[in-house]
């Protein structure tokens, strides 16, 4: 079932600090989608090479910036797979990761 969402594409950047350090920094793109399950053979698949896709987004490829995570309904989760469409549109496959809290 397709339900129109609003996520946030995570970007990660290191910006020095005020003693010249280099701190990592996120900065969050608000964004409106798709949000879906997966299919059972994605679910499978995915499985067996040691995923656990979750959902798949679809929004308007221009959005997306080649982020590795993203935020919804105020959980992270890693980007593992993209699919671009002819319709100027881009599935991103997703999955719950240690380390992204």
């Amino acid at each position: 079932m397709d339900r129109s969402r609003v996520i946030y594409l995570v970007s990660k950047s290191f910006l020095p600090n005020s003693y010249g350090v280099y701190e990592e920094t996120e900065t969050r793109k608000k964004v409106f989608c798709n949000v879906s399950s997966v299919t059972q053979t994605e679910w499978f698949e995915g499985g067996r090479n040691g995923l656990n896709p979750e959902y798949r987004m679809t929004m308007f490829k221009g959005d997306y910036s080649g982020e590795s995570v993203l935020e919804y309904n105020g959980i992270k989760y890693t980007i593992y797979r993209t699919y671009e469409t002819r319709n100027d549109l881009i599935e991103l496959y997703v999955e719950k990761r240690k380390g992204n809290e």
